[in-house]
């Protein structure tokens, strides 16, 4: 009976869980479409007029295009910089390693807020402009963290004597990078950089200090809400990001379920 209950009592506190975090989301997407073009429940007819009124804003259009572009900025750096230092810690022993580890990790358990600014003071410090690169390396600095962290999982589970076998044969460094190395890592870095674009797209705070006059489409957002003749345009927007964020984060969790991996030791 206690059991019983105990299954009973999961499974509504789950319910309640999810209806809090999802109920308000699909919301956000109900209103994108409202006929009244209001967030005023109950909605009062169906419409796709705010797709196109927002399609056209030149505004939202350059907010846009700016996240997509520093979010897949920022994922090209995190790939590169993540693939490289999972490889040196899991693959390399050297002075300092279980270090590197904790300092690639750090930046995404700080707050939005420190991080942001203590790049905008470092940038301050050495001169360097706030704009769109600016954005691009501090959204870099968190988005590394998702790509190490798939990347170091799936190295600990693949053996090394795949590499070492490709070697003994008489491949170079790249050759078994290429044949044996990069074959094993490829979903793991797929789910990562999909993470790592989802979380730059809608990041807010971090860009706040960092984005100088660039205007991202979070940053639209959070200037437009309380404009009562944007929040159509806003509830589209919002929509826009939700997929922008769901899609990835749901390509990333089939990736990482249902990718297989070589198996055994492990240094």
């Amino acid at each position: 009976m206690g059991a019983a209950a105990g299954r009973i009592g999961l499974r509504v506190v789950t319910a309640l869980v999810l209806t809090f975090i999802y109920v308000p989301l699909a919301l956000v997407v109900v209103y994108a479409f409202n006929a009244s073009g209001t967030s005023a429940w109950p909605p009062v007819g169906f419409t796709l007029a705010w797709v196109g009124d927002a399609a056209a804003n030149t505004g939202l259009q350059q907010a846009f295009l700016t996240s997509m572009v520093a979010a897949i900025g920022a994922t090209a750096v995190a790939l590169v910089l993540g693939s490289l230092a999972a490889i040196a810690v899991s693959r390399y022993r050297f002075f300092g390693r279980e270090a590197i580890s904790f300092v690639v990790i750090l930046p995404i358990a700080l707050p939005g807020v420190v991080t942001g600014m203590a790049l905008s003071t470092t940038f301050g410090a050495v001169g360097f402009p706030l704009g769109l690169l600016s954005v691009i390396v501090g959204h870099a600095t968190f988005c590394v963290v998702l790509v190490y962290n798939n990347a170091i999982a799936r190295l600990r589970r693949t053996a090394r004597s795949f590499e070492e076998a490709s070697a003994d044969l008489g491949a170079d460094a790249f050759q078994t990078f290429r044949y044996v190395t990069f074959p094993a890592l490829r979903s793991a870095l797929l789910a990562g950089g999909l993470l790592a674009f989802a979380l730059s797209f809608d990041e807010v705070i971090v860009t706040i200090f960092t984005a100088g006059g660039v205007k991202t489409l979070p940053i639209w957002i959070f200037q437009s809400f309380r404009l009562a003749n944007q929040v159509p345009l806003v509830n589209v927007a919002g929509l826009v990001a939700i997929l922008l964020s769901v899609i990835p984060v749901y390509i990333a969790t089939r990736l990482s379920s249902g990718a297989g991996s070589f198996t055994g030791g492990r240094d």
